[in-house]
């Protein structure tokens, strides 16, 4: 085996794992440092071709070969936010923005991003080959000229050998995995000629070259920890933003508010990322592919005074979703700032922790609980109007959840402040419309949620709120079934 040791000295570690930093709404760094992040501080250190001092370069140009290493980490790091502050700029004129302190400069703004406080500060990555005398020594070299991982402020040390440390204590594995749910950059052939590109690159045209000119340099990798995998088996889905209205907005606007928020997650993905994915928007999915995300509005229902107005919204990502993919989501969808409809334009800003409103509060929906009934009115997957055993059954099914034990069904709600809608308020103009109803669900165990039934579920229709056996309902005048 060939292992390569990473010591952090400041017991801290800062990069962008993303390339999102820069816009203020990262909130988690990269960790543990990935392969490719690595091999390229190890590039940095002795450069490449002509640039070579110690080295001749073919020892990249072999690393690069190498399979994916198994990485030894501390999962359990704090990510700490840092906070913007302005520096002052090199260059600029008096007109405007100018310090007081420094006579015709202007102020930049500047991002720092999230830096991880570190419980155990050694990472060790381990590759299953046995190189040559030659490429230990040069690689060696390059080791010990890396003075930092990541930026600056995150001084490292680097050691080479061919056995692991003595003491693992605090670290677990994570091993490349075809079904892993992380995905980590790591190095690929070629990446060398693609690095020595960008660097051309930038020297003829400065700082206007990004990253993300060079789309071949994101070259990943599956990765899995123990116990992820039997944890995927049970993945339901994850809301990856919860968001809060400025003023709050009639419920029977519904189609129209998830609409809105769909288009402004999928305009801000395109702005900072690029173009949106299909699970996103839900076109080309083809055969395999029947949940989509889901765009919910949260209304203020099974309350003694409850009305029916949305207060929040939530993004929602399906089971098998990348935890890199519901990243970039979730980065998209804090970034949205007004959210435009027909008739209404609200404020938006991402859910901190606030207590109020407690119909946007995610605890408000996601439970646990064994009793469900639903806020707006769940879309039959099917235009027959008849809904019984096995058709509940199977809505369930889709939406990822437990066959329930007992349901009703009816056309008006069952929980107070539920929303009542017509069919012009349910239906998309176009498309032939589908019958709807209100459903009461009781599970034989908790569940947690948010939970989503129906045809419709994409757009937030056939919300259930949890409640107790007996809060808020109204009377039972629909069907019913036990199982």
């Amino acid at each position: 085996m060939f292992v390569l040791v990473a010591e952090f000295l400041f017991e801290t570690f800062r990069a962008d794992p993303d390339g999102v930093a820069s816009t203020g709404r990262a909130e988690n760094c990269e960790w543990p440092p990935s392969p490719a992040r690595l091999f390229g501080a190890l590039v940095d250190a002795d450069g490449t071709g002509d640039r070579c001092r110690v080295t001749d370069g073919s020892e990249l140009e072999e690393m690069e070969q190498w399979p994916a290493p198994t990485i030894y980490f501390a999962p359990d790091v704090h990510h700490q936010k840092l906070e913007s502050r302005f520096v002052v700029r090199q260059s600029g004129s008096a007109d405007k923005s100018t310090h007081q302190e420094y006579v015709a400069r202007t102020g930049a703004l500047v991002r720092p991003g999230v830096r991880a406080a570190l419980r155990r500060p050694t990472v060790v990555y381990v590759w299953p080959v046995d190189p040559a005398p030659s490429v230990r020594t040069a690689l060696a070299r390059r080791a010990a000229r890396v003075g930092y991982l990541g930026c600056s402020d995150s001084p490292a040390r680097l050691r080479l050998g061919d056995e692991l440390p003595g003491s693992l204590d605090g670290l677990v594995p994570m091993n490349p995995t075809a079904d892993g749910p992380t995905l980590v950059g790591v190095p690929r052939p070629g990446r060398l000629a693609v690095l020595d590109a960008a660097y051309e690159a930038f020297r003829t045209h400065g700082p206007s070259v990004t990253r993300a000119q060079f789309p071949a340099l994101r070259t990943m990798e599956r990765y899995g920890m123990p116990g992820q995998l039997a944890e995927m088996e049970s993945d339901r889905g994850e809301v990856v933003a919860w968001l809060l209205l400025s003023r709050s907005i009639q419920g029977r606007r519904i189609s129209a508010v998830t609409g809105a928020l769909k288009a402004a997650v999928l305009s801000q993905y395109q702005r900072l990322v690029g173009e949106p994915p299909p699970v996103l928007h839900g076109h080309g999915l083809g055969d395999g592919g029947y949940d989509t995300s889901r765009f919910l509005a949260l209304p203020n229902v099974g309350g003694r005074h409850s009305d029916g107005r949305i207060h929040g919204l939530a993004v929602w990502m399906p089971p098998g979703t990348d935890e890199d993919l519901r990243a970039r989501v979730r980065d998209a969808a804090v970034t949205i700032r007004k959210l435009h409809g027909r008739g209404f334009e609200r404020s938006v800003e991402p859910w901190q922790g606030q207590p109020n409103p407690w119909s946007a509060h995610p605890r408000r929906w996601t439970g646990p609980a064994r009793v469900w009934a639903t806020a707006f009115p769940a879309v039959h997957e099917r235009h027959g109007r008849s809904i019984d055993h096995a058709e509940l059954s199977r809505w369930c099914t889709h939406a990822g959840l437990p066959e329930p034990a007992h349901a009703e069904w009816m056309r008006t709600p069952f929980i107070r402040g539920a929303v009542d809608l017509a069919p012009v308020e349910v239906n998309r103009p176009g498309r032939r419309g589908r019958p709807y109803s209100h459903v009461r669900l009781v599970f034989d165990d908790p569940i947690t949620g948010p939970l989503v039934i129906g045809g419709a579920r994409q757009r937030g229709l056939g919300l259930l709120a949890p409640i107790e056996d007996s809060e808020g309902l109204g009377p039972t005048t629909g069907g019913e079934w036990n199982a």
